[in-house]
């Protein structure tokens, strides 16, 4: 049975919107993709600002919070846009942020990290720990409760975002009440069954997948990998936060997936895991008004909803 075959039928029709896409050729014709059009949100309010990056660049953030809110603290998440660590902006992801601050009564920010590959490892990932240092600085000036601070992201965003939760554990810093990785780019051998099995250029594949992990590890793709680059080369998960995730059955990251939950469920951390049949990479997005599109998007929100009110539960 071939992809298309194995396509969910309410799914098929997302793949004649797709262009196709072959890194690194079309890295920069990608760059110049129109930006979905948001959906503004009537119950939210949304400001940019800049703030320091790793090192001395000025990196830009956008805040989602709720446009009523009364004097009470909110929990809050540094969610992380995908895109390949080569592509992508905080402005692809307003409609989910502004659903992150509907569904769990949160504060979103969401930081223009540096792309590769002019800005290789570990420039994102560094970008990323610096704004979560800063939402820990600011609990005053965001209204956030410290105690109940989560991190998440999609794809490449999912892979920085499990990254961002070793890093944060090693030195020390912010605490995590709970990560949100969702269907992450955490392996860079690309040497998985279903890294090799999705080959359609209509989706995130292969050929891709190796293109931008040569892309974003840059001088450190020939050498030892670090756990803060491609977190499936971690080899001590404990102490980490409890987390969710989720991963279509055809998308290249199943199974990196897959055994990144069982590592971690076996180390003693709460891990809840959801498989789509016949779903490809970020196929919510694609198709959002199908049925298992709906589904996906409601179970990561309410998982994040549930983290925010102490009910989190760890279920594989």
């Amino acid at each position: 049975m071939n992809f298309l075959q194995r396509v969910s039928p309410e799914l098929l029709q997302g793949l004649t919107r797709l262009p196709p896409l072959r890194l690194p050729d079309d890295l920069e014709t990608a760059r110049q993709w129109p930006i979905p059009a948001t959906e503004k949100s009537e119950q939210v309010k949304t400001t940019e600002r800049y703030i320091s990056g790793a090192g001395s660049n000025e990196m830009l953030i956008k805040i989602y919070e709720p446009l009523h809110r009364d004097e009470k603290n909110l929990p809050a998440l540094l969610w992380i846009h995908g895109g390949g660590y080569v592509l992508g902006h905080p402005q692809h992801d307003d409609n989910l942020c502004q659903s992150f601050v509907e569904e769990a009564g949160c504060v979103v920010v969401s930081p223009d990290y540096r792309l590769a590959p002019e800005h290789p490892y570990p420039a994102a990932i560094e970008d990323c720990y610096a704004a979560l240092v800063w939402m820990a600085g600011a609990t005053e000036e965001l209204r956030i409760d410290l105690s109940r601070l989560a991190i998440g992201g999609a794809s490449a965003g999912g892979g920085l975002a499990a990254a961002l939760a070793l890093m944060a554990r090693d030195r020390g810093g912010p605490a995590i009440c709970f990560q949100m990785p969702l269907y992450p780019m955490i392996d860079d051998r690309n040497a998985t069954p279903s890294s090799n099995e999705i080959t359609n250029l209509k989706v995130w594949n292969s050929a891709n997948n190796a293109a931008a992990w040569k892309m974003y590890l840059g001088e450190h793709a020939d050498g030892d990998i670090p756990s803060y680059a491609a977190a499936s080369r971690a080899t001590n998960l404990a102490g980490l936060p409890p987390a969710y995730t989720c991963v279509g059955e055809l998308d290249p990251f199943r199974d990196e997936t897959i055994e990144y939950v069982m590592r971690l469920a076996q180390t003693g951390v709460d891990v809840e895991f959801q498989l789509y049949p016949g779903g490809y990479h970020g196929f919510e997005h694609v198709v959002p008004t199908a049925e298992i599109s709906r589904r996906a998007r409601s179970g990561y929100l309410n998982a994040l909803a549930r983290a925010f009110n102490g009910s989190n539960g760890g279920e594989v």
